[in-house]
């Protein structure tokens, strides 16, 4: 018997919900054909104009909807269900304030609490979020949450609380934000992999705005493939739009060419308001010297009207705030509920206006107020990532105020904005967060599956993702605040030190290099030459690398003379300018010299110094001395030929029982539980730094990768530690200040001193360098002297240094 026109209708609905719209194509025109009822065809019309538009038909299907509301003798019920539906597609052609119209009118006729009342809060919530009326927004989606609760609509139920959290990450939480969409996955993903791919979409959005832009571009460039497959247009020129716009912050060029490739793609399909939005990050992807031709302002106020006549005021006003970046004409008001990145680009725009005019105090004085505006924001979290996340937000405002710093010629000034730079994502103290069983358990899943996704089947490749958001989700969600950490200036830096110790800041700010030299006795600016430390850090990590392979034989002695070479040019630009004659001292460091072996360099031979975090940091930690080496422990990883043999050697140095964790015994579970309960635990193992994502560092034992995210799961960290692993000292660079390892890791976690290698180092030298400055530690040196004078006594020049308050 064949199926009524009811029923295929109904499984009509169910494959387009399911986004498999060929299925629901051929379903809703069976339907048409088998019923002469005027409200049920009518219906029917209304779910093939969602079909037409979702797969790039959006003229079609709005002239079927209006065709469909145009007939006689319906019935109120189907009226107001058509009128959502024809909202539903003008809002998606960028026609907001008409959208909102048929939307509030459906929503108003609708008397009982059904899926379709709450199928139109979520489009009129959709629609309120890209007018960034937030409030209005969550009050729709909260009601309809309710609703499909009420109905037992499980799938609606998971897109609706997906949707709240990307309303949370529109305010600026990012945290609610990652919790919700990670949590409302599974039930999207069941659902069709295109489901999933939207989320991932919005996902994306997330993993941006926290800095981690490689692992949201990748996912990003996945969705809009798979939306091309589907021949959904309208969802891959919104992928495209959201890639362009993280572009922005680092490629503009890129950014510029993929914005243009989506105001194409809305054009074609009519799409205004969206064409509008592409064609901002393509104008400000050319305002930031993204594309050869600077726009002109016909342009910029042509696409600052089209926004202005979609409903999107927020992205209008930040477009007309950009254009008035090299000065000319007043800039347009901001209020002060306005989103906070509409906030902070009038304090980017005035400071650079500032800095043009040559007024270098404005320039601060407005570079000030916005990281201040960002510090406020960042007090909500505690964890790493999020914390990096305020680098990138705040790049900008750091440059601006760096550069505006050095024209000042006074040391002051640009001690404290050198400060400001290094101390941006630290001026939080986190909360050990409480243990978190089921965090455990999803890491340990990933240590079976080692995280690494070359050559795995895409079910593992899926897994593993799945995975990482929800490691990633519990750390955000369960790391706190506990208060801010204060900045030091530099009289209080001066009165810290003695004759015997110096401090190094050195600033990079953007386009030129410098170092303010701290002594107790005075502070001076000193001028560095940025093109020749690049061009001898240029192949520096290959030359460290193949050196440390290459033991002996005539290659042996090629690759020496060429590291010398490296190391001798970069000691007479960075270190012989600056050295002074100070016995000990404390440097501070941008990004772009993160690779740079200080210990290596000659004029570093036998000084004990400290890579401090930040001054402020390293004062923190003066004032609050913690245990030097009370207990200690041990752990040797799998494959390292002299691991146990290193262990044992400096275990001895200490003349009392330690405890040492070797073959099967040196488990993930052992390794973290020794680390709670000793003051300098010793790691010689096998290290792998993750460049996308550094809390995916970590280092092989026995069951596994110790990644950085274990860390967060131990209560009490040691005071030092000790990374006899290779790259475990790797940073990677973001945001220009901003360098996180498993280094930075530890350093969070509360852990002093951390002393590791940023590049292979081999077996031998580890185990005899290791050695000796253990027996220096033993003795009641601290670590930047003991590192110092285990290089002398060994003879070892190799890149181990230690890493925040060494002494």
């Amino acid at each position: 018997m064949p199926l009524s026109a009811q029923e295929l209708h109904r499984r009509g609905v169910e494959a387009a919900n399911s986004r498999r719209f060929a299925a629901a194509r051929r379903a809703l025109t069976t339907a048409s054909a088998r019923t002469d009822d005027p409200d049920l065809r009518a219906r029917i019309d209304g779910t093939r104009a969602y079909v037409l538009a979702q797969t790039g038909e959006p003229a079609e299907a709005e002239r079927l909807c209006r065709g469909a509301l145009d007939r006689d003798g319906l019935r109120d019920e189907t009226v107001a269900v058509l009128s959502g539906q024809l909202g539903t597609l003008l809002m998606h052609s960028g026609r907001l304030d008409e959208a909102e119209r048929m939307l509030t009118r459906s929503i108003e006729a609708m008397s009982a609490e059904t899926t379709e009342l709450a199928n139109c809060l979520m489009n009129r919530s959709m629609l309120r979020m890209q007018q960034h009326q937030l409030e209005a927004c969550t009050a729709d989606l909260q009601r309809a949450v309710a609703v499909y609760e009420a109905n037992g609509d499980e799938e609606p139920l998971a897109e609706a609380r997906h949707n709240l959290g990307y309303a949370a990450l529109l305010g600026g939480d990012l945290v609610t934000a990652l919790a919700l969409m990670t949590r409302s996955r599974p039930t999207l993903a069941a659902t069709s992999d295109l489901a999933a791919a939207i989320s991932d979409l919005d996902r994306a959005e997330v993993l941006r705005d926290a800095g981690l832009t490689t692992e949201a571009e990748t996912l990003l460039g996945q969705v809009a493939v798979q939306f091309g497959a589907q021949r959904m247009r309208q969802a891959r020129g919104e992928a495209e739009l959201h890639l362009a716009r993280s572009l922005l912050r680092h490629d503009a060029t890129a950014a510029e060419r993929t914005a243009r490739t989506a105001a194409r793609r809305f054009a074609a399909l009519g799409s205004a308001g969206w064409e509008a939005r592409a064609d901002a990050v393509r104008l400000e992807a050319g305002l930031s010297g993204g594309s050869r031709r600077r726009p002109g302002e016909d342009e910029l106020r042509r696409t600052a009207t089209a926004l202005d006549r979609t409903g999107l005021r927020t992205e209008a006003t930040a477009l007309r705030l950009s254009a008035r970046r090299d000065g000319g004409g007043r800039l347009p008001m901001v209020a002060d509920d306005a989103p906070a990145p509409l906030r902070l680009r009038v304090h980017e725009v005035q400071a650079a206006r500032a800095a043009a005019a040559g007024r270098p105090r404005d320039a601060l004085r407005a570079a000030a107020d916005g990281l201040d505006l960002l510090a406020g924001w960042q007090q909500s979290f505690g964890a790493l990532d999020l914390q990096a996340s305020v680098a990138m937000q705040g790049s900008e405002l750091v440059f601006a105020g760096l550069t505006a710093a050095a024209r000042t010629r006074d040391p002051e000034t640009l001690f404290a904005w050198s400060e400001r730079a290094r101390h941006l994502s630290q001026q939080v103290a986190p909360l050990r967060p409480p243990h978190d069983e089921a965090l455990a358990t999803d890491l340990a899943e990933l240590r079976m599956l080692r995280a690494d996704l070359a050559g795995q089947d895409w079910t593992t490749y899926d897994r593993v993702r799945v995975l990482r958001d929800r490691v990633r989700e519990r750390q955000w969600s369960s790391t706190g605040s506990g208060g801010t950490r204060e900045r030091v200036d530099l009289a209080e830096t001066t009165a810290l030190l003695d004759a015997d110790t110096a401090v190094l800041a050195y600033v990079f700010t953007g386009v030129a290099l410098h170092c303010v030299v701290v002594t107790a006795s005075a502070a001076r600016i000193v001028d560095l030459s940025l093109s020749r430390v690049q061009s001898a850090l240029d192949g520096l990590r290959a030359d460290l690398d193949v050196a440390a392979l290459t033991r002996g034989g005539p290659m042996a002695e090629v690759i020496a003379r060429s590291l010398d070479a490296r190391l001798a040019l970069l000691d007479a630009e960075l270190l012989s300018p600056v050295r002074g004659s100070a016995r000990q001292l404390v440097v501070t460091s941008p990004g772009i010299l993160a690779g740079v072996p200080w210990a290596m360099l000659p004029g570093m031979h036998g000084t004990p110094f400290t890579l401090a975090t930040s001054v402020s940091r390293w004062s923190a930690d003066r004032r609050h001395p913690g245990e030097r080496g009370a207990r200690i422990g041990f752990a040797a990883g799998p494959r390292v030929p002299r691991a146990g043999e290193e262990i044992r050697q400096a275990a001895a140095a200490w003349g009392v029982p330690a405890v040492q964790l070797h073959g099967p015994e040196a488990t993930v579970s052992a390794v973290t539980t020794l680390a709670g309960t000793t003051d300098l635990l010793h790691i010689a193992a096998h290290g792998r730094h993750a460049v996308d994502n550094p809390l995916f560092s970590g280092f092989e034992l026995a069951d596994g990768t110790l990644f950085g995210y274990d860390v967060d799961l131990i209560p009490t960290v040691p005071d030092t530690v000790i990374l006899s692993a290779c790259e475990l000292g790797r940073s990677s660079v973001r945001w220009g200040e901003e360098a996180l390892g498993m280094t930075r890791v530890w350093l969070h976690a509360g852990t002093r001193c951390v002393i590791a290698a940023p590049v292979v180092v081999p077996d031998d030298v580890a185990c005899e360098l290791l050695g000796a400055v253990h027996v220096e530690l033993a003795g009641g040196a601290t670590p930047a002297a003991a590192l110092a004078a285990a290089s002398v006594s060994t003879g070892h020049r190799a890149p181990f240094q230690c890493h925040g308050s060494g002494f």
